[in-house]
């Protein structure tokens, strides 16, 4: 973990969340729309994806240089998580239950021990 809070330490987490925004909108948000082709939905999310790249790519990059790559993935699908609960919530209007944040709690857990490491 960084000893200090910098921006090479900052942006990548914020490209990240921004780039699973996206993501989350390709993956999911054709399932509001039932009603559509399969094939408009497959192009549609083609084209959303390309954004998040076009920040992933980059937030890598600058994170590279404070994260570790196992660093990076995790803290990329906690975000992954966060965007996604709150999306299933408030988009989808789906529940988020007991189950799901106790899941999402020990996935934090995980990536709390990789991020820190070793207890000494």
């Amino acid at each position: 973990m960084p000893q200090t809070v910098s921006l090479a330490g900052i942006a990548p987490i914020a490209l990240l969340f921004a780039s699973n925004v996206f993501m989350t909108f390709a993956w999911y948000g054709h399932l509001k729309h039932p009603g559509r082709t399969l094939w408009t939905v497959v192009l549609a999310s083609w084209g959303i994806a390309f954004f998040e790249y076009c920040l992933a790519v980059p937030a890598n990059r600058i994170g590279r240089a404070v994260w570790s790559t196992a660093e990076l993935k995790t803290i990329q699908e906690v975000i992954t998580l966060t965007v996604f609960a709150g999306f299933s919530v408030l988009y989808l209007d789906e529940a988020l239950t007991w189950n799901h944040l106790v899941g999402f709690a020990l996935i934090a857990a995980g990536a709390f021990f990789v991020i820190v490491g070793p207890i000494r």
